[in-house]
């Protein structure tokens, strides 16, 4: 087994770049579209620093599934968005993220990818499940309902 993974998941949004990167840099709008938000309907979240782009840092903690941890973002350019996601429960991990945005004719490619080095933890479960197998499903769920709101109609 090798010491690091990577997961990567990409979709074709009908919608420009600049509709989409506030949907990523806001943690706040990830309620709108990521797959794990809704795992604990009581779920505490905390938000710190600048409400986005660098320095903005999402806290929760929920229980055994939703499991408690940060992601604060690193860099935030037009077509990138870095992310440092630490977990604390189920299982110390540390991850980056980055979400790319390809702009494509009238669309955009949105690549949500996850890279880290595996730990104890993880190497025994990897034994049993990849990472990409674990979180990749979660991905795609994320990136379509991403999708989704990125084209919804603006009122």
């Amino acid at each position: 087994m090798t010491k690091q993974y990577v997961v990567s998941r990409s979709v074709t949004i009908d919608a420009p770049p600049e509709r989409i990167h506030p949907l990523i840099s806001d943690f706040r709008e990830w309620v709108a579209w990521s797959p794990w938000e809704h795992l604990d309907p009581d779920m505490r979240r905390t938000y710190s620093g600048p409400e986005t782009g660098v320095g903005a840092t999402y806290a929760w903690e929920g229980n055994k599934k939703a499991g408690k941890g940060t992601m604060t973002i690193t860099g935030d350019d037009p077509g990138a968005i870095g992310i440092d996601l630490r977990f604390e429960k189920p299982f110390p991990s540390r991850s980056a993220i980055t979400f790319l945005l390809d702009p494509e004719d009238d669309a955009t490619v949105v690549v949500w990818r996850m890279t880290g080095d595996h730990s104890l933890a993880t190497r025994v479960f990897a034994l049993i499940k990849s990472m990409d197998s674990m979180i990749g499903p979660d991905f795609e769920k994320g990136l379509a309902r991403l999708k989704a709101a990125a084209e919804r109609p603006t009122a």
